[in-house]
């Protein structure tokens, strides 16, 4: 509808970077496009290993559009619990850049984001042709493990826009609101984060890591982009309040 819109605001290796609607949908496209070639489909896992930045939402973006479903790995999780991850979900490739890269489990194709931004951009930026239903899985998120073993849980499509249409009538969301993404990725309060934005054509802010742990800072850039929606666990906005 209006794709001139910032769709996402954040920075790439501590410089400011912005996307349109327009932007993102293009470069969404063409790494999706490069995701089929893979061999991604309905109900193939996809594992992003990625930095707070906006390619990480190019890159959820691209998972969906290519039929797939994303399972984060934070980078910042030990190597031992990546490497379960890994196995665990059997995702055939790994979305990631090549300072995160460690050691993949055999039969796992690794692409770095950073090493082939060239051949990515030869990718069409026309939309693929839809291949998931609702019935789809759209991610797979895994639990602490703090009483056992990570346990993966899947999710549909259907469940995630149940989860808006269901809290629609309270909040009245809509391209003038203005979203963070303050959580991990690999946390599922990002879901409502992430696609609470792009589904209502708002605007989402990537907050940067050190910036999510500095209440005064994190005070500063919602002031600074005037942030509407704002999701915060109680111990976190316990900080803000102080700030």
């Amino acid at each position: 509808r209006d794709p001139n819109a910032v769709a996402v605001l954040g920075e790439t290796e501590g410089e400011p970077e912005s996307l349109t609607y327009r932007e993102l949908n293009e470069r969404a496209n063409r790494l999706a496009h490069f995701l089929r070639r893979l061999g991604v489909g309905p109900e193939v896992p996809v594992a992003l290993c990625l930095d707070r930045s906006p390619a990480l939402v190019v890159a959820l973006l691209a998972t969906l559009k290519a039929g797939g479903a994303y399972v984060p790995v934070d980078p910042a999780y030990p190597a031992e619990r990546q490497r379960f991850l890994l196995e665990d979900s059997g995702a055939p490739v790994l979305v990631t850049e090549r300072r995160f890269a460690g050691e993949t489990p055999a039969g796992v194709q690794l692409l770095c984001l950073d090493e082939e931004a060239e051949t990515l951009a030869g990718q069409s930026a026309e939309n693929p042709g839809r291949t998931a239903t609702p019935e789809s899985l759209a991610y797979v998120i895994y639990t602490s493990g703090s009483t056992g073993r990570p346990k993966g849980v899947l999710v549909h499509h259907a469940n995630v826009v149940r989860l808006f249409t269901a809290t629609r009538h309270w909040f009245g969301f809509g391209a003038q609101d203005v979203w963070t993404l303050f959580h991990s990725y690999a946390f599922d309060f990002s879901v409502w984060e992430i696609w609470g934005a792009l589904l209502h054509g708002g605007r989402l802010v990537v907050v940067p890591w050190l910036t999510s742990r500095a209440p005064s800072a994190f005070h500063e850039l919602l002031r600074r982009e005037r942030v509407t929606v704002l999701n915060q666990t109680p111990s976190a906005f316990r900080q803000l309040i102080a700030a």
